[in-house]
């Protein structure tokens, strides 16, 4: 038996009540996108207030339509996420059983369909109001990440969403992981690489804060699609990163793919994960490459 940590006594729930036969719970995961929500909110508000930061000296939106393009994108997040998850990971099971789809609250949420839903919002809101596209994505992408690092806080709370069986010191004994999963015999404890959390550090923490240094304490964000492509890319990178260590999702295990690859030949592959996070790669280096032939000094008009 090797060392491991047992899963603290954590409760998904914060508060329940009942009221007329009726539960009421406020969960921790619900919370987690509340607080991700308004730390993103004051990140995008403090860029918008400082004009010095932005092309020409002048921000792409006045503070106050922050909070209207906030709700186009929680919008896009909550319905691009669900059904990105719906048709990346479980389309058979939601097929039979559609009128599941809508019942967020049990859990399912798919990263890159958040992803595509918010930046259809996006371009939807900056087509109406006449916003500069890659200067309001570099302001959402640095309000992104304290979401992202708190989701990801939030799985781990709920037991859901772990990593592969590991005989390293930090590794968690999740409730509901089989000893026979690990390879134990029965009886025997199965710890796993506390995955959640490696991507909570990597896409929210450092992530969020490399951005931050850029947008405030450099002139990155004076090169419209720079912040953009850096987000795009470091969380493309991280979780490409962690997906080696993250428990693959069932439908794509089987006796002859048991490392659970969408894409594979011959026992190498990548995983769904993976396969998603490639084009965000290739989309920031892009961005990236463009933004740095962007004229940053003061007098730059917006592109």
């Amino acid at each position: 038996m090797y060392a491991a940590i047992p899963f603290p006594p954590i409760s998904p729930e914060l508060v329940s009540i009942t009221i007329g036969g009726f539960e009421l719970a406020l969960r921790w995961y619900a919370l987690a996108y509340i607080a991700g929500i308004l730390i993103g909110w004051f990140l995008a508000v403090q860029a918008v207030k400082r004009d010095r930061l932005w092309p020409g000296n002048v921000a792409p939106m006045a503070p106050g339509r922050v909070e209207d393009l906030m709700t186009w994108a929680v919008l896009g997040v909550i319905i691009g996420g669900r059904l990105g998850f719906v048709l990346f990971y479980q389309p058979g099971h939601y097929l039979a059983n559609p009128w599941e789809i809508p019942m967020i609250w049990q859990g399912g949420m798919a990263f890159h369909g958040g992803l595509i839903g918010v930046t259809t919002a996006f371009l939807l809101w900056c087509r109406a109001t006449g916003a500069p596209m890659l200067q309001t994505a570099d302001m959402m992408a640095l309000a992104t990440p304290p979401g992202l690092m708190l989701g990801r806080i939030a799985n781990f709370v709920n037991a859901e969403l772990w990593g592969r069986p590991t005989d390293v010191p930090w590794g968690v004994i999740f409730p509901g992981s089989r000893a026979q999963d690990c390879g134990q015999p029965a009886g025997e404890l199965c710890a796993r690489h506390p995955s959640q959390l490696y991507e909570a550090a990597l896409e929210g923490l450092i992530l969020g804060l490399v951005l931050i240094a850029l947008a405030f304490f450099t002139r990155a964000l004076k090169r419209p699609g720079l912040v953009t492509g850096v987000f795009a890319a470091g969380y493309g990178v991280s979780r490409f990163l962690v997906e080696f260590v993250r428990q693959p999702d069932a439908q794509f295990q089987s006796p002859g793919n048991p490392l659970g690859l969408a894409l594979h030949v011959g026992g190498w592959g990548l995983t769904m994960g993976q396969l998603l996070s490639l084009p965000l790669i290739v989309l920031g280096a892009v961005l990236i490459l463009r933004a740095r032939r962007h004229d940053p000094s003061p007098d730059a008009r917006p592109a």
